[in-house]
């Protein structure tokens, strides 16, 4: 297999300015075998981007430089990332770009849409960057795509993976009523590393919101992601999983943190899959409906059949 190469990006000073005095980590080039992937090559995955490029749309996919990309987009799996390109917040493990954000286009959701319904999707994961800028942190233009959505693929099951609304009073109101089928949130990683991989973000603000999210609608599925390899240890890990579960998460990913450049925090381990799958066992343990803990797993990573299976455990439940 041959190693997939990073999407094309803008020059590094543009792409993350407040990261520019920071001193180089070194990228650990060499990098297990369990995490290679194959470059994309199907005429599916150009089709996909084709048609990104006609909507106008940006994609997590490509801005944050996803190893999945060969494979979701060749089974026409986006993740589509409202708001604009740019993200109010700097954080040290994310390759979106920093600084001052874009106009926000009050046709996106109409474009977004469109392109669900051309891709023919049964289940879409919508997320955007912080918009720490909007008064209400961007909130209503995620009901706005959800609501454009439902018009035109009313059989389409939403996902959204929304920002922290910091200091964003009624912002979750303003998206649990558009009632997406999944609220995702991740919490990225364990406490103690807030200040330096998640700076601008509080663990128990991002914590309450997920549990306010149940609160105000139970029928409403739950989500969190975690990255591993940023310097957590077990049982700080476990104690998240506790955490999560008080605050009725229905579902947990764990994926591998891989260094996007110089600039962003080094990857202190690389997480052999066996651990994973023990990170797997642990929790469905603690109590989650459905668990996916695998070096190249994102939160997006197999959205719709993960869906599906988390649907049916709750009806099993």
């Amino acid at each position: 297999m041959t190693v997939l190469p990073e999407a094309p990006q803008k020059p590094q000073a543009l792409r993350q300015p407040h990261h520019k005095d920071k001193p180089d980590q070194p990228v650990q080039r060499q990098k297990p075998d369990w995490i290679r992937v194959r470059a994309p090559s199907s005429p599916t995955y150009f089709e996909t981007r084709a048609l990104m490029r006609e909507h106008k749309l940006n994609t997590v996919c490509e801005e944050a430089a996803c190893p999945n990309i060969g494979e979701c987009w060749s089974q026409k799996h986006a993740t589509m990332m409202i708001l604009g390109s740019v993200c109010t917040r700097a954080c040290s493990f994310c390759n979106v770009a920093t600084g001052r954000p874009d106009t926000v286009d009050p046709f996106e959701p109409f474009n977004v849409a469109a392109a669900v319904s051309k891709l023919g999707l049964r289940h879409v994961v919508i997320t955007s960057v912080d918009r720490d800028d909007l008064p209400d942190g961007g909130a209503q233009h995620f009901a706005d795509v959800i609501t454009a959505i439902r018009k035109q693929s009313p059989d389409t099951t939403i996902e959204v993976l929304t920002p922290d609304f910091l200091r964003k009073d009624g912002a979750i109101d303003i998206v649990v009523a558009a009632r997406p089928d999944v609220y995702n949130h991740n919490l990225e990683t364990v406490p103690r590393l807030y200040p330096e991989v998640r700076p601008g973000a509080r663990y128990f603000h991002s914590l309450r919101l997920l549990d306010q999210v149940k609160q105000k609608d139970p029928s409403i599925f739950t989500k969190s992601g975690l990255m591993v390899g940023l310097g957590e240890t077990k049982t700080e890990l476990y104690q998240v999983m506790d955490d999560l579960r008080m605050a009725g998460v229905d579902f947990l990913t764990i994926g591998q943190y891989l260094q996007p450049t110089p600039k962003h925090h080094a990857v202190m381990r690389f997480v052999d899959p066996d651990e994973f799958a023990s990170y797997q066992t642990m929790a469905y343990g603690k109590g989650f409906l459905m668990a996916s803990c695998s070096p190249l797993t994102r939160s997006s990573y197999h959205a719709d059949e993960d869906f599906l299976k988390l649907r049916a455990a709750k009806q099993g439940a």
